[in-house]
């Protein structure tokens, strides 16, 4: 199998270390680098011959410890994708809008350790939301408006990922276990075309505690997934998924490329490959995407 070996370095420095210590363990696995290709100062694609695609993954992570840089090895035919699904919170933003919101509320404390355990696979996703969601009772509809504008970035590259996958071709949509008041607003200035989420209940001008049934968590993140697939009619094998929590895992784990971004260790150890050092422009470059194609 012709396997695509993309590392993506912190800068070009990190890369050109990063290069020098993984053609060694390309040779050692047996494997021979057919190709080489620099899609940006700090990213390089090598075209591997040769190697079992597992044994290469963990030859060159082995070979990478210590240095600021990320891997993904995959087959080389079919690994620019058509479908990009994306968890939100602390994946495609830089934080949980639960535990935000909970801060206007003054729990945020209190919430915040619920969500680490839930991301963390510890506790059930639907038991640990409705806890957390509860302790919003009475807050006012105007804190979702300001949390929003306060507190909710989206992560650098984010924009870039998904309107450059969008540019040629590819369906974006956002899945979440957060909330619609945010997804949708995300999505929007991201590029998505599509956003889905749960939603918090209201009566009059304040939060009742609530969730709407039924809950989106893991399983509905995964048929969220093959639902998009068979409508696009494409494969599994040609979906990207992204997210960073446990209830991110049955799509990351379905999906053709599944990717953990600055995840917690049950999905690092699960997906296809890791984004701890490079923003979400790194999506891009595993897909063998230079940094002339990106949207601008």
């Amino acid at each position: 199998m012709t396997l695509a070996l993309t590392l993506v370095g912190a800068d070009p420095d990190v890369l050109a270390e990063a290069l020098a210590r993984t053609e060694p363990a390309v040779a050692a696995t047996g494997g021979t680098v057919a190709a080489r290709a620099t899609l940006a100062p700090e990213a390089h694609d090598l075209r591997v011959e040769g190697a079992v695609r597992a044994a290469l993954r963990r030859a060159v992570e082995s070979a990478l410890v210590g240095l600021p840089a990320d891997v993904c090895v995959q087959p080389w035919e079919g690994r620019r994708k058509r479908l990009l699904v994306a968890d939100m919170d602390s994946t495609i933003i830089g934080c949980e809008c639960l535990d935000e919101l909970a801060d206007f509320a003054g729990v945020k404390a209190e919430v915040s350790r619920i969500t680490e355990r839930a991301m963390r696979g510890e506790i059930g996703f639907e038991g640990a939301l409705r806890e957390r969601v509860a302790m919003l009772q009475g807050l006012p509809l105007s804190a979702l408006t300001r949390c929003y504008e306060a507190r909710v970035r989206l992560n650098p590259g984010a924009e870039t990922l998904v309107r450059t996958m969008a540019a040629h071709g590819a369906r974006c949509v956002l899945v979440s276990g957060g909330f619609s008041f945010f997804t949708s607003r995300v999505a929007r200035a991201a590029g998505f075309h599509d956003d889905r989420a749960n939603r918090l209940v209201e009566k009059g001008d304040v939060l009742t505690g609530e969730v709407a049934d039924p809950i989106l968590g893991r399983e509905a993140k995964l048929a969220a997934l093959k639902r998009e697939a068979a409508e696009l009619g494409i494969d599994l094998s040609l979906a990207l998924a992204v997210g960073d929590g446990a209830n991110d895992l049955a799509m990351i784990e379905a999906a053709g490329l599944g990717v953990a971004y600055r995840a917690k260790p049950v999905v690092a150890a699960e997906a296809d490959a890791r984004v701890d050092h490079a923003d979400l422009t790194a999506l891009l470059h595993f897909q063998g995407y230079a940094a002339a194609d990106f949207w601008r």
